[in-house]
């Protein structure tokens, strides 16, 4: 017989703490990887605000004429939150 050190029933129903297994399973990541990555999203995000932004100026009059309920408030605030949500990605990549 192995003399294996068996453990006991206190230590396995003890659950694993989440930071250290997120840690350990993160991995390396370098800094040209962090800036290519967060640089794609922040230019991502400037890229969907202004072209949805010319988009929605340039069917405006669609818009107001067919008395849809999502008007044009609505749909600003829709590419702005999209735009700060992937900008928010890329400032993440970059720095945490």
């Amino acid at each position: 017989m192995s003399k294996d050190k068996v453990p006991t029933i206190g230590t396995l129903d003890k659950p694993e703490n989440l930071n250290d297994l997120l840690k350990q399973d993160r991995g390396d990541d370098c800094l040209p990887c962090r800036v290519v990555g967060g640089g794609a999203f922040l230019g991502l995000a400037a890229y969907s605000y202004f072209s949805g932004t010319r988009q929605l100026e340039r069917n405006r009059a669609q818009i107001v004429a067919s008395k849809s309920m999502l008007g044009m408030r609505s749909r600003r605030f829709g590419i702005a939150a999209t735009s700060m949500g992937l900008a928010w990605l890329g400032i993440w990549r970059l720095f945490l």
